[in-house]
């Protein structure tokens, strides 16, 4: 593998935002598709934000494309739903990008956490970033499912043998936290505008 399994996201985060600054459906999409990889390399203790993440970029995809003129800014769609007064709905597209962006705020405290504690045990990196970030929007059931799945984290030195490649893991990881959040973080201030940024889970 060429570089780190976070070179081809970092790629694509260059492309996100048109030059005015305005964030892109596909491009975002594509970039959250990109971390699928990374995920996968937990194996089973991530099986569930890899099926929650899927399925919302599946549901924010579907919408683009089924007309990409009007849904190339990505917060178009959630406008559209926030107008229509069927944001809070589930199967939302609004939820959709709300529980992407939380799943994935998770990752990225995750990655600081293997970057900034390079003593923890990768249970602990998982646990510790799930409860400032996931923890408070999950109701009890999620919440034990994911404590439970956490316990099966991969070895910490395994898995970044695994996921840094020929590349730099340890450059690549800032690298990924410091572009990556910043996106992560408007999209929190958009939903937070349309008083969308506080559904929790049942």
């Amino acid at each position: 593998m060429e570089g780190t399994v976070f070179s081809p996201a970092l790629e694509g985060m260059k492309h996100v935002k048109t030059e005015e600054g305005v964030m892109l459906t596909k491009q975002f999409l594509d970039v959250c598709k990109l971390i699928i990889p990374v995920i996968e390399k937990f194996g089973a203790a991530m099986a569930l934000v890899k099926s929650d993440v899927g399925g919302n970029i599946t549901r924010l995809e579907d919408k683009y494309t089924s007309n990409p003129t009007k849904y190339n800014h990505l917060y178009s769609m959630i406008q559209e739903e926030v107008d229509a007064k069927t944001a809070k709905g589930s199967s939302s597209c609004t939820n959709g990008l709300l529980w992407l962006t939380r799943a994935m705020d998770f990752l990225v405290e995750l990655f600081r956490n293997l970057l900034e504690h390079q003593d923890w045990a990768m249970s602990l990196a998982c646990s510790d970033s799930y409860t400032k970030t996931l923890k408070k929007w999950h109701g009890w059931l999620a919440s034990s499912s994911f404590t439970i799945a956490m316990k099966l984290a991969p070895d910490r030195k395994k898995f970044l043998d695994v996921v840094g490649g020929s590349g730099d893991i340890n450059g690549d990881i800032e690298k990924f936290c410091t572009t990556f959040s910043p996106l992560l973080e408007e999209n929190h201030k958009f939903l937070a505008s349309v008083g969308m940024d506080d559904l929790k889970a049942s």
